[in-house]
Protein backbone atom coordinates (compact mmCIF):
# COMPACT_ATOMS: atom_id res chain seq x y z
CA UNK A 1 0.00 0.00 0.00
CA UNK A 2 1.49 3.53 -0.86
CA UNK A 3 2.18 5.79 2.06
CA UNK A 4 0.08 8.65 3.08
CA UNK A 5 -3.15 8.30 0.68
CA UNK A 6 -5.12 5.98 3.27
CA UNK A 7 -7.86 7.81 5.82
CA UNK A 8 -5.83 6.68 9.45
CA UNK A 9 -9.52 7.92 11.77
CA UNK A 10 -11.05 4.44 11.21
CA UNK A 11 -13.48 4.30 14.51
CA UNK A 12 -16.12 1.58 15.22
CA UNK A 13 -19.91 2.63 13.65
CA UNK A 14 -23.41 1.29 13.37
CA UNK A 15 -25.01 0.44 10.42
CA UNK A 16 -28.72 0.76 10.34
CA UNK A 17 -30.20 -0.34 6.57
CA UNK A 18 -33.40 2.14 6.91
CA UNK A 19 -35.32 -0.68 4.95
CA UNK A 20 -35.63 -3.42 6.85
CA UNK A 21 -34.27 -1.81 9.92
CA UNK A 22 -31.06 -4.34 10.52
CA UNK A 23 -27.93 -2.63 12.58
CA UNK A 24 -24.71 -4.15 12.52
CA UNK A 25 -21.37 -2.62 14.02
CA UNK A 26 -18.56 -2.33 11.54
CA UNK A 27 -15.39 0.12 11.32
CA UNK A 28 -15.47 3.35 9.46
CA UNK A 29 -13.85 6.81 8.43
CA UNK A 30 -17.63 8.02 7.09
CA UNK A 31 -18.77 11.32 8.52
CA UNK A 32 -21.81 11.61 10.29
CA UNK A 33 -23.70 13.27 12.65
CA UNK A 34 -26.11 11.04 13.97
CA UNK A 35 -25.23 8.78 16.83
CA UNK A 36 -27.08 6.28 18.63
CA UNK A 37 -26.69 3.99 21.81
CA UNK A 38 -26.02 0.53 21.08
CA UNK A 39 -26.73 -2.61 22.69
CA UNK A 40 -23.61 -2.90 24.79
CA UNK A 41 -24.47 0.90 26.43
CA UNK A 42 -21.78 2.74 24.41
CA UNK A 43 -23.18 5.63 22.10
CA UNK A 44 -21.55 5.07 18.26
CA UNK A 45 -21.76 7.50 15.25
CA UNK A 46 -24.71 6.36 13.17
CA UNK A 47 -24.23 5.72 9.39
CA UNK A 48 -27.82 4.90 7.38
CA UNK A 49 -27.28 2.67 4.48
CA UNK A 50 -29.99 2.18 1.99
CA UNK A 51 -29.81 -1.36 1.37
CA UNK A 52 -27.47 -3.85 2.49
CA UNK A 53 -27.33 -7.83 2.40
CA UNK A 54 -30.50 -8.23 4.18
CA UNK A 55 -32.12 -6.79 1.68
CA UNK A 56 -30.36 -7.03 -1.47
CA UNK A 57 -32.35 -9.16 -4.02
CA UNK A 58 -28.60 -10.97 -4.90
CA UNK A 59 -28.15 -12.01 -1.77
CA UNK A 60 -32.29 -12.97 -0.47
CA UNK A 61 -33.22 -14.34 -3.73
CA UNK A 62 -36.67 -12.01 -4.00
CA UNK A 63 -37.48 -8.58 -5.20
CA UNK A 64 -38.26 -6.16 -2.59
CA UNK A 65 -39.98 -2.97 -2.93
CA UNK A 66 -37.50 -0.37 -0.99
CA UNK A 67 -38.60 3.33 -1.00
CA UNK A 68 -36.40 4.80 1.75
CA UNK A 69 -36.75 8.20 0.07
CA UNK A 70 -40.59 8.39 0.35
CA UNK A 71 -41.13 8.86 -3.04
CA UNK A 72 -44.81 7.34 -3.17
CA UNK A 73 -46.04 8.95 -0.17
CA UNK A 74 -44.94 12.64 -1.19
CA UNK A 75 -46.48 11.79 -4.56
CA UNK A 76 -49.77 10.52 -2.86
CA UNK A 77 -50.09 13.17 -0.74
CA UNK A 78 -49.76 15.95 -3.66
CA UNK A 79 -52.20 13.97 -5.52
CA UNK A 80 -54.62 14.13 -2.70
CA UNK A 81 -54.65 17.61 -2.00
CA UNK A 82 -55.07 18.30 -5.93
CA UNK A 83 -58.54 15.67 -5.67
CA UNK A 84 -59.36 17.35 -2.65
CA UNK A 85 -59.00 20.93 -4.71
CA UNK A 86 -61.34 19.35 -7.96
CA UNK A 87 -63.55 17.89 -5.57
CA UNK A 88 -64.33 20.81 -3.62
CA UNK A 89 -64.42 22.54 -6.50
CA UNK A 90 -67.46 20.55 -7.80
CA UNK A 91 -69.42 20.43 -4.82
CA UNK A 92 -69.31 24.13 -4.72
CA UNK A 93 -70.31 24.76 -8.41
CA UNK A 94 -73.15 22.37 -8.09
Amino acid sequence: MKKGIHPENYRTVVFKDMSNEYMFLGKSCAATKDSMKWEDGNEYPLIKLDISYTSHPFYTGKMMLVDTAGRVDKFNKRFARHTEKRDAAASSAE
